[in-house]
């Protein structure tokens, strides 16, 4: 499993417009485009994904361009990436719509890839937008530090 660029750029678009909520109006496509030196092209197909899934809206004329229309502590990391990448699956044979391997019912790493895509798809799911906005941009440091000691096994966390 790996997340793209797509889930990658899409997190950071969300971040940018979180950033600038307080603003009076909406942010403009080559806005983000330049703070998060994303081409525009790229932007305004990542956007789409995100407008079509009720996180972001788009507004038309002057004073229009996109903002978060859902709270962001409503929209969990797991949704966000899901939205940009699609179901998140660590093998193939795990997805929904695979077809079911001959050997899914006696193959022993089945059920370890199925525990371990349960533990990663639970970690994304117990962490929002806005805990990781909190966590890298609203923070003095700008580093994910809180939000990676929250997701740290209790065993690290005992050593520290």
């Amino acid at each position: 499993m790996r997340i793209s660029t797509k889930g990658r750029y899409g997190l950071r678009i969300l971040l940018d417009l979180a950033a600038h909520q307080a603003d009076a109006r909406p942010r403009l496509i080559r806005e983000i485009a330049k703070s998060q030196q994303i081409s525009e092209k790229y932007v305004s197909r990542l956007i789409l994904a995100l407008r079509d899934a009720g996180i972001v809206g788009s507004f038309r004329g002057a004073r229009g361009g996109y903002s978060i229309v859902k709270p962001l502590d409503q929209v969990t990391l797991l949704e966000a990436i899901e939205t940009m990448e699609g179901p998140l699956e660590v093998v193939e044979c795990l997805a929904a719509d695979a077809a079911t391997c001959e050997r899914s019912e006696t193959c022993g790493p089945r059920l370890f890839w199925r525990r371990f895509n349960d533990e990663i798809r639970a970690i994304l799911q117990k962490y929002s937008v806005q805990d990781l906005f909190d966590s890298c941009c609203a923070s003095e440091q700008g580093g994910l530090s809180s939000l990676v000691s929250l997701a740290a096994p209790a065993s690290e966390k005992a050593a520290e």
